[in-house]
Formats: C-alpha cells, sequence, structure tokens
C-alpha cells in the first residue's frame, strides 16, 4: 500500500496532465506566434475554450500529483509522468480519430516496459517531511540560475529545434522545482493543518514555480517541434527530480548490480520517447 497508492495518484495525474498537453498544444497554435518572450500570450490564450478546458485538466492533474507526493518519494512519483507523452500521443490520435501505426505502438511499449523496469530496479524510498532551510536556499538558486540560463539561450534562438529544447528543458526544472516544493507543502498541510498550509513560504513558491512553468510550456510548445520540447521536458522533469529527491529528501535508490536494469529501463525510456516524439511532430 505504501507505494500503490502514490502509484495510483500519480497515473491519475499523469493521464489529466496528458488532456491538458493535447487541449493546451492545440490552442497555443492558434495565436500569434512569437519571437520572443511576451506574458501577453496568456492573455490571448484566456480566450481560447480549448486551452481553458486545459487549464481544467491541469488543476485535476495538480491535485492528483498533490496526493502522491504525500504519501510517496518524489523520486517515485515524477518520473511516472513519462507516461503523459505516451498517453498525451494516445488521445491526440483518437480526437483525429487516426489509428497508431505499429512503430508507435512499439514506442509506446518501450516507454511503458522501460519505466516499469527502471521503477522496480530502482525502487525509490523514503518520504521525509521536513527539508533545512540551507538546502531549499542553495537548491532555489541553482535552479533560478539554470532557468534563466536556458531561457535566455532560447531567446537568442529562431523558431526551431533550439529554442524548443531549451524551453522545454528550462519547463522542466521548473516542474520539478514545483512538485519539490508541493511535497513539503503538503506535509505541512497534514501535519499542521490548513493554516500552516497557507502561511508557509513553501506554498507560495511552488504556486509561483508552477505559473513560471506554464508560462514556458507555452511558449515551447510554440517555439519549435515537439521532437525538441517534448524530449527535454519529459526527461528533463524526471531526472532533475530524481536529483531533487535523493539531495533534498534524502531518498534511496538501489544502486550494485541493480544500476544494469535500471541503465535498460532508462535507456528504453529514452527510446522510446524520442520515437513519439517525432511521430507527433510529424503529425501535426
Amino acid at each position: 500500500m505504501g507505494v500503490l497508492l502514490p502509484t495510483l495518484f500519480a497515473l491519475c495525474a499523469a493521464t489529466a496532465n496528458a488532456v491538458a498537453t493535447v487541449l493546451q498544444r492545440r490552442a497555443t497554435l492558434t495565436v500569434p506566434q512569437t519571437q520572443g518572450f511576451r506574458p501577453g500570450m496568456l492573455i490571448d490564450l484566456l480566450r481560447k475554450p480549448l486551452w481553458l478546458a486545459g487549464i481544467l485538466a491541469v488543476i485535476v492533474a495538480g491535485v492528483g500529483q498533490a496526493a502522491a507526493l504525500a504519501t510517496g518519494p518524489l523520486a517515485l512519483v515524477q518520473p511516472l509522468f513519462i507516461l503523459e507523452l505516451p498517453l498525451a500521443l494516445l488521445f491526440g490520435s483518437l480526437a483525429d480519430r487516426q489509428r497508431l501505426p505499429p512503430r508507435q505502438w512499439a514506442a509506446v511499449g518501450a516507454v511503458v516496459t522501460g519505466l516499469v523496469v527502471a521503477m522496480l530496479a530502482a525502487s525509490p524510498e523514503g518520504n521525509r517531511t521536513h527539508v533545512p532551510l540551507d538546502r531549499w536556499v542553495i537548491t532555489l538558486a541553482v535552479c533560478a540560475a539554470v532557468v534563466l540560463l536556458l531561457t535566455a539561450t532560447a531567446l537568442r534562438r529562431p523558431p526551431g529545434m533550439a529554442r524548443a529544447g531549451c524551453l522545454g528543458a528550462a519547463t522542466a526544472v521548473c516542474y520539478a522545482l514545483t512538485a519539490s516544493l508541493m511535497k513539503t507543502s503538503m506535509h505541512i498541510l497534514d501535519d499542521e493543518g490548513v493554516t500552516a498550509f497557507f502561511t508557509t513560504w513553501h506554498t507560495y513558491a511552488f504556486a509561483v514555480c508552477g505559473i513560471c512553468a506554464l508560462l514556458l510550456l507555452e511558449h515551447a510548445l510554440q517555439g519549435g517541434p515537439l521532437v525538441a520540447s517534448q524530449p527535454a521536458l519529459t526527461l528533463g522533469d524526471a531526472t532533475v527530480s530524481l536529483a531533487l529527491g535523493v539531495l533534498l529528501y534524502e531518498e534511496h535508490l538501489r544502486g550494485h548490480w541493480w544500476l544494469v536494469p535500471e541503465a535498460l529501463g532508462v535507456g528504453l525510456v529514452v527510446v522510446g520517447v524520442f520515437a513519439l516524439a517525432r511521430a507527433e511532430s510529424a503529425r501535426e
């Protein structure tokens, strides 16, 4: 039950996020494209019912993610969001009334199989409820610097692979940091109640990070092909979340000979993610 509950919550959140991705991607393609960083894009998107429906799906996903993080390790929950990509491809194909060709089904199988193998081999453990402030200060500073660097690099590039990839990676860092902060907030809510939840700085920090992630995501989706942005977002979120889980919450992954199936699983996931991203770009 200790692993089952957060896994179920995470899978529900990944499904809702996949729906949101399909809706938001289609909405961003209907607003004027920008060469720079334009916060006003959100105002344009607010007029799009499709995008608003995507935001509702994001809210549902956020509730599921919060429940998962409150009951399980960050290193377990966030990597499961890799399933968002194959689910988004499946939902997009259903919306277009198209069938997935055998190659794409093989890629979906590679992602699912690789993720199962990697997670079973790694067996993330630990559910620390308190992180010292000095660790947060260092983590926030490093993540902010990385996001600013990636964003600045992206804005120097025209729309295309490099721009989309950098913005996707910046979004991934924001997503992972949001999840890390949300985890602490949920523990505070569980241990100390609603008042403590709304008075801790973690709650407002994860809200700000979430908004930044949303704005970066919209620009990443518009900045270039999914074959660049989606792998950077999907794999980057999982990688940074694993690192934060280990460094902040002192979560443990199995080592020694378990590294062999872990590496095999990760390899299958990477191959599958890139194949699915290429397929989605070609389909659009």
